[in-house]
């Protein structure tokens, strides 16, 4: 059969018609009962259970993975990179307080491969399912001469909800408050222009070279997936704010302990913490406090990289920060390790003009 003109021209249009009637089957783990539509429609429809809240707040995010897409290009692994752009855009909202309710992906490519866009959609599903997040919708783009071959993009957008009484903004944290810090898993979604630089310029390492301090190849290395903190963050939230609905009532955020939260992304602490302070107040930081991943000890002993830079481009292992207020930071740091995430006390809250400092 004669070829399509549209497919000549590098647009299959039936190849992708094909390969997008497996997607019901892919995204059946991620159905709420709250989705309405059907995948394929021109929208996807989700009917809020606003009996769930009395002032429900919408909150959505949008974000992309970066260059950590080279690795995969790299690897030829494609498997994780979904997961990693739900995690990050579900952290995004977490630090309000917010709920995640649906997730819409945007994939760009010059020529769709079948099996990449698999292995991409099932990263999608796996993220979602285990955020109880519904993936209701996208849109995958042939752009023939757009990109490099075998290379793609990739962005989402997430929406999801918080109670407005519980909304966390960070005004009521004082001098004297603690900061606690979530491991992360390495890089997570941000740094890897410079640590592409460094590893791969600079050490003269390959994507599959085997690197024995980290046990592991550095392309596998820099895939481990962005962990999600968001079902923790509910727990913890749950946990330790139940009175804040009542409190809010009397006009009295005293019940309010976990303060405010900080998604260590691009911008390190130097950029991230400060988005959630007060103007009177700072962090201090203290470096020595958490146990610092092998990838980071490799980066600041081989990158030649001044470290206070380090602190700003990477998460240097700690993926997000939790502002609660010192009575109860030993029943946090308990609580968050039964959940089975490392943590911990890495700062605290002084006077100042609203910057995060580091110390030794």
């Amino acid at each position: 059969m004669k070829k399509k003109a549209y497919a000549v021209a590098g647009v299959d249009i039936d190849l992708g018609n094909k390969v997008k009637a497996t997607l019901p089957q892919l995204l059946a783990s991620t159905h709420r009962r709250e989705v309405l539509s059907k995948v394929g429609g021109f929208g996807g429809l989700f009917a809020l259970d606003t009996k769930k809240y009395r002032q429900p707040v919408l909150v959505s995010s949008v974000d992309g993975v970066g260059t950590k897409l080279k690795i995969a290009f790299a690897m030829d692994r494609h498997d994780t990179i979904g997961q990693d752009l739900v995690n990050h855009c579900v952290n995004d909202i977490a630090v309000l307080g917010a709920e995640p309710l649906f997730f819409l992906d945007y994939l760009g490519t010059g020529k769709l491969e079948p099996h990449v866009f698999t292995e991409i959609i099932k990263g999608f599903a796996r993220g979602c399912a285990e955020n109880h997040c519904a993936l209701i919708g996208g849109e995958t783009a042939q752009m023939p001469g757009f990109y490099q071959p075998g290379e793609y993009d990739l962005s989402g957008t997430i929406v999801g909800a918080v109670e407005k009484a519980r909304m966390l903004d960070g005004k009521t944290i004082r001098p004297g408050d603690v900061v606690i810090g979530l491991a992360s898993s390495g890089l997570h979604t941000n740094g890897y222009s410079l640590a592409r630089k460094i590893f791969f310029e600079q050490m003269k390492l390959k994507p599959r070279s085997r690197v024995a301090e980290l046990g592991n190849t550095i392309g596998d290395e820099l895939l481990k997936v962005h962990v999600s903190y968001g079902r923790l963050i509910q727990a913890l939230l749950r946990k330790f704010n139940s009175g804040v609905l009542l409190a809010s009532r009397r006009k009295d955020a005293s019940s309010t302990l976990i303060k405010g939260l900080a998604h260590i992304t691009g911008g390190g602490f130097v950029d991230n913490i400060p988005r959630v302070l007060p103007r009177n107040c700072d962090v201090v930081i203290r470096k020595s406090s958490w146990e610092m991943l092998p990838i980071f000890q490799i980066i600041q002993a081989k990158s030649g990289v001044p470290e206070d830079e380090l602190y700003q481009v990477f998460n240097m292992g700690i993926g997000m920060t939790i502002v609660i207020s010192p009575e109860k930071a030993d029943s946090a740091l308990r609580f968050i390790r039964t959940q089975g995430q490392r943590a911990w006390l890495i700062g605290e809250v002084v006077r100042g003009t609203g910057r995060a400092k580091l110390a030794g």
